[in-house]
């Protein structure tokens, strides 16, 4: 690809973002979709499905960071982890690095999404594909969920695409259903719910069929440069209540007990307190 070529995302009709491209790492044609990894001058190495940006070497942390270590910590005993989605590894990898977790279960049904982060984005999973702590299942969430144990995880994790092609599924009342079944007491299911000023309709859908599951539904931030249009939202669907409003002196022991304090680049105490108080054009689009 020459030096000159640029890469524009499809994600909106109207509005998008381009990315200058060094060179293209690789390219692929899935079952599932279409899959690409190139370098660009401004955010290192580029995950793309279907020509919309999945994540970036330079700011996935943000991402990875909030999906994670939020509904972990506010756990705070989390020992089974469910990650349905996340073929790159990124999630698997924030959540091993909790020293409580025992068994960390990653259900990704498109398996050259897999092999292709470990061959180009070898970062972003690092060694978690080899942690003993690990299994990565190729298959479908949605069946995996719906044949799982009453109670065998303490937080599921979706990272997911948007709620069309493939990802679709991983929105509907009956995953929530299934994913409220399979949750301990205090469990909490947390999932990417798009960026409100562009996608309000993600978040109020989403929403409502939460609802219909969980006594307690609401919504967290995290500022992602390459999702553009302002805060993303992070749905949060919880059998408990007092998971969300934790004082950042209870949050700042857990993440020391954890092992995670002082090793985050977005993440802190205080960005878990603060990432609950939306802003009102946000918080308007919540089930009251």
């Amino acid at each position: 690809m020459a030096l000159d070529a640029w890469v524009n995302e499809s994600l909106y009709p109207a509005w998008g973002q381009r990315f200058r491209v060094k060179r293209e790492i690789a390219r692929a044609k899935s079952a599932y979709q279409d899959i690409a990894i190139f370098e660009s001058e401004s955010h290192g190495r580029v995950l793309m499905l279907d020509g919309v940006v999945q994540i970036t070497e330079a700011d996935e942390f943000v991402y990875q960071e909030m999906l994670v270590h939020v509904p972990l910590l506010a756990h705070g005993a989390a020992e089974h982890v469910l990650i349905i989605g996340a073929g790159d590894g990124g999630v698997l990898r924030r959540v091993l690095e909790h020293r409580g977790v025992r068994r960390a279960v990653m259900v990704e049904i498109d398996a050259e999404v897999i092999r292709l982060a470990r061959e180009f984005l070898p970062g972003i999973g690092g060694a978690a594909w080899d942690d003993a702590r690990a299994e990565v299942i190729v298959g479908d969430g949605i069946a995996y969920v719906a044949e799982a144990a009453d109670a065998a995880f303490d937080v599921v994790i979706v990272d997911s695409t948007d709620p069309v092609g493939v990802g679709e599924v991983l929105f509907t009342e009956a995953f929530y259903a299934h994913a409220a079944r399979i949750l301990s007491p205090r469990g909490v299911v947390v999932n990417q719910c798009g960026v409100p000023f562009l996608q309000a309709g993600e978040l109020v859908e989403t929403s409502r069929r939460r609802r219909k599951s969980f006594p307690y539904v609401t919504a967290y931030l995290a500022a992602v440069p390459t999702y553009v249009g302002g805060f993303m939202t992070l749905g949060w669907a919880a059998k408990d209540h007092s998971l969300v409003g934790l004082p950042v002196k209870e949050l700042t022991g857990r993440a020391a007990a954890a092992g995670i304090l002082g090793r985050t680049r977005y993440w802190t105490p205080e960005i878990q307190a603060a990432a609950f108080h939306l802003p009102p054009y946000i918080a308007e689009l919540m089930p009251h």
